[in-house]
């Protein structure tokens, strides 16, 4: 398990890059929708990757930006917690959401809105609460997510897929997740005294030498 506390989010790139491939090959046998629930779980890998690899600063900034922890590695956001967050939840709701297709519109839409959430997140509330332009997370929140938000709802519309069903419990079960499946779950996890931590490099320059 410690393993996967330090390295899930590599594993998660991995992943990613087979998806990505997996996709190209089969690209002819998938529908545009299929091939959009595909695609959003592969920027779910990236961004996460982003986030705690590529840049990895964003539970410093979480920590140390959001809470205003004097425990920016470990409170409110530890690599437990995260790790049940980003896989348990993250990982099961997209991957569920490309496995389902069509069948299941709602649950592919109440991905979607948390794409969405990420994106408002980073772009917004990251940047004003941390005073910067940039947050581990970003790029890959305006190359990955946003054409895939943008691509669901066209191709709702365009095909006419998705019943009103679907877009109350969709909308209803994105912003659920949005809130208490990320915000309350790290407020319910959180544990000043866990051996979880992170690592110097995923804090924010300031706090490393805490």
């Amino acid at each position: 398990m410690n393993f996967l506390r330090r390295h899930w989010f590599d594993l998660g790139g991995i992943l990613g890059i087979i998806t990505l491939f997996m996709v190209i090959y089969f690209y002819a046998e998938l529908s545009n929708y299929e091939l959009l629930m595909w695609l959003s779980l592969t920027s779910l890998f990236f961004h996460q990757l982003e986030e705690y690899r590529i840049a990895g600063t964003f539970p410093g900034m979480i920590n140390g930006v959001m809470f205003k922890s004097d425990l920016p590695d470990r409170y409110p956001l530890n690599s437990n917690t995260s790790l049940i967050i980003n896989v348990g939840l993250g990982w099961t709701i997209y991957l569920l959401a490309a496995f389902m297709g069509p069948h299941f519109v709602w649950l592919g839409l109440a991905s979607i809105i948390v794409s969405l959430g990420n994106i408002i997140a980073h772009t917004f509330i990251f940047n004003f609460k941390g005073k910067t332009i940039y947050n581990a997370g970003l790029a890959t929140c305006w190359l990955f997510f946003a054409p895939c938000v943008f691509f669901f709802f066209k191709i709702l519309h365009n095909e006419n897929i998705g019943s009103v069903t679907d877009y109350i419990i969709g909308i209803l079960l994105g912003i659920f997740i949005n809130i208490v499946g990320i915000l309350k779950l790290i407020i319910w996890l959180a544990d000043k005294n866990t051996k979880f931590i992170f690592s110097k490099n995923q804090l924010l320059a300031r706090d490393r030498k805490m």
